[in-house]
């Protein structure tokens, strides 16, 4: 879920980048809890009324909320569900693979990141999906750093993910982050080297990685919100909002482990 707004871009001062990483952290810690969460038996509005509780005791406003009508705090999605999932009364299995995607609002800035994780033991296919995944995540904040394009980061995560016999998703992108709200520069999942624009110091971007064996075709269940694979086959989603005020890329939404007891 990406909100938009219609802040145009500009680079974040130093105060600024510091309210993002106080809201990203809170965030990250808050996906960290969820994730530890993640059991047999529990229905997916368990974790929705989880994550409700853990942003609202953090002095923050859940960011999905109300979004486009979305009727819940978190989306959480299932084996093929790509993105979107409405938060209910279905129950989550060991062996499944639960992606969260969360968003918040502190003090006016935005946060929003997002994960999978297996559900018990992962089967070897599940967890070579988490480990491609995870490696390419980490290929693309890699590759958001100053002088390096938008395509640089899409390029160096399709290469690595179609190298290893998966493909990405097309039709969803990441979305460049105002802070305020989330502005029309967009992070594909794809990319030409040096193509699209720039990067600098102080270019606040979400990288979005969904991996899966074949996502091209999907279509969108009666909810009007859970997107799903065709070929029903499982989707894992890594998402860090990151930013490249320093030489490094820096991941504000980093998750702490362990979970941190109180974040402010």
């Amino acid at each position: 879920m990406s909100p938009h707004g219609v802040d145009s871009f500009r680079l974040k001062r130093p105060d600024e980048i510091e309210k993002m990483r106080v809201s990203g952290k809170i965030l990250g810690a808050c996906l960290a809890q969820l994730a530890r969460s993640v059991r047999a038996g529990m229905t997916t509005l368990d974790l929705d009324r989880e994550a409700e509780t853990f942003i609202r005791d953090h002095h923050c406003i859940p960011g999905f909320l109300g979004y486009d009508g979305f009727p819940n705090s978190l989306c959480v999605s299932i084996n093929d569900q790509v993105v979107h999932g409405i938060p209910g009364p279905q129950v989550i299995n060991d062996g499944d693979l639960v992606s969260l995607d969360c968003g918040l609002i502190l003090d006016g800035w935005w946060a929003d990141s997002g994960l999978s994780v297996g559900c018990g033991e992962a089967s070897p296919e599940v967890q070579r999906l988490i480990d491609t995944t995870r490696q390419a995540l980490d290929l693309g904040i890699a590759a958001a750093r100053p002088g390096n394009h938008i395509g640089d980061i899409g390029a160096a995560v399709q290469t690595f993910v179609e190298a290893n016999g998966y493909s990405v998703v097309r039709q969803y992108v990441a979305m460049g982050s105002a802070g305020t709200c989330m502005n029309s520069r967009r992070c594909p999942t794809t990319g030409i080297p040096e193509r699209a624009t720039s990067s600098s110091p102080g270019t606040a971007s979400r990288s979005s990685r969904w991996s899966t064996s074949d996502v091209r075709r999907r279509g969108v269940l009666d909810d009007d919100w859970t997107v799903v694979t065709a070929d029903r086959k499982a989707v894992l989603l890594l998402r860090a909002h990151g930013c490249d005020h320093r030489v490094r890329p820096e991941v504000l939404t980093l998750r702490p482990d362990p979970v941190l007891a109180d974040v402010q």
